[in-house]
């Protein structure tokens, strides 16, 4: 990965976080420390290592303290925001469709902006280039989970909450890096789902199965004990 060849990293950041309930009633769960480091401050660092520079985040539930966080944190960052001003009635393929005019003819890693993750995670999915995602193999995996199968050379067959534990390779961990081709497929599914079948509340994997039964490739990249959750 190169600077200047237009890979971007898109940041979904919008979400209430009810779960997190009461440490989310006044901080975003994306701004929540971790080992004393907020979560997002973690990402955009490694992403900044690994290469990345241009950065698409979407906010909603207090956004003014993700952008001054930001804004603070990194100073003359290459940053987009777009806001999902319906974060509460809808879900992240709602917000990631928000983003199409900023990244639809790019290559783009997609994060959500909760999760935790070894460096050696990112490092892995640019090592292994577009299109795949990042796979938990190891520890528990339970129904509430959105679950992977693949064939026996990691082509994602199935992905979603509703795939069976037993036949699951594993765990998507809400990283994924896509070409600029499958890009294009991933915008045109949201907007298909989401716009003409009003399926505002549908996780973005949802888009992906569709783009994976048409015909487009995604690997699963075990990540092993490489911590991200």
């Amino acid at each position: 990965l190169h600077k200047g060849r237009g890979v971007k990293a898109v940041i979904l950041a919008a979400g209430c976080a009810t779960r997190l309930r009461p440490y989310s009633d006044d901080t975003p769960k994306t701004l929540l420390p971790v080992g004393g480091v907020p979560i997002l401050r973690r990402t955009i660092t490694s992403l900044l290592r690994v290469g990345f520079d241009q950065f698409v985040i979407g906010t909603g539930y207090l956004e003014h303290m993700v952008r001054d966080a930001v804004a603070t944190w990194f100073p003359g960052l290459d940053v987009t925001f777009v806001t999902n001003a319906d974060f509460r009635t809808t879900n992240n393929a709602y917000s990631l469709l928000l983003m199409r005019e900023h990244v639809e003819t790019d290559g783009f890693i997609l994060l959500d902006g909760d999760v935790v993750f070894d460096l050696g995670v990112v490092e892995e999915l640019v090592e292994r280039g577009p299109d795949c995602l990042a796979v938990r193999s190891v520890g528990e995996i339970g129904l509430e989970e959105v679950k992977v199968t693949a064939d026996n050379e990691d082509r994602v067959l199935a992905i979603g909450k509703h795939v069976p534990v037993r036949s699951a390779m594993g765990e998507s961990v809400g990283i994924e890096l896509f070409s600029s081709a499958s890009s294009k497929r991933l915008f045109a599914a949201l907007h298909s789902r989401v716009r003409e079948q009003n399926l505002v509340n549908e996780y973005y994997e949802a888009s992906f199965q569709q783009i994976v039964d048409e015909g487009t490739t995604l690997y699963g990249v075990d990540i092993g004990s490489r911590y991200a959750s």
